[in-house]
């Protein structure tokens, strides 16, 4: 298209049309941690944008708006978090907020902590209470066998220890 049939305020704004972050809607369970988390997003957050209110070139507008969605969604997910204290979890079942170690049918063990979803971490040993192999694990016991559904197939894991720290 010929520039001729651009107006100026058209190319000033191209890329400001940020979309929101989609919220979950499932309940928002989080840990202490997971509260820390979304508090210090918002406060990481909110002094990014201080410190770009100043500049107002188009990058500068794009980060703002980007910034100010993310703030929405952290504070929508503040105003929706379910604190549950792992100290009131029975440390005979997995549930919310458990670490737990499992053990499959060749010896390898594995640590998991079943968090809130924002909380969730896979390289930490983080997973979402939403996610297969939570749901798979929570209500079991010390002893039990569940069924991890893999891609690559699936795969029988032991409960070998659950326990509830922060």
């Amino acid at each position: 298209m010929s520039r001729a049939f651009v107006k100026e305020n058209d190319l000033e704004h191209a890329g400001i049309d940020i979309p929101e972050k989609p919220i979950s809607t499932h309940p928002n369970y989080v840990t202490p941690n997971g509260l820390h988390e979304i508090n210090q997003s918002i406060k990481i957050l909110e002094t990014e944008l201080e410190g770009i209110k100043k500049n107002d070139d188009a990058t500068a507008k794009q980060k703002k708006f980007r910034i100010e969605r993310d703030l929405r969604y952290f504070f929508a997910r503040l105003k929706s978090a379910i604190l549950v204290d792992p100290q009131t979890q029975p440390n005979k079942q997995v549930l919310f907020a458990a670490h737990v170690e499992v053990e499959n049918t060749e010896g390898k063990v594995f640590y998991f902590k079943i968090v809130g979803e924002d909380e969730a971490n896979i390289s930490l040993g983080k997973i979402s209470y939403i996610s297969p192999l939570a749901k798979a694990l929570i209500g079991a016991k010390i002893g039990d066998e569940v069924i991890w559904n893999k891609p690559s197939g699936d795969e029988i894991l032991i409960i070998n220890k659950i326990s509830y720290f922060e």
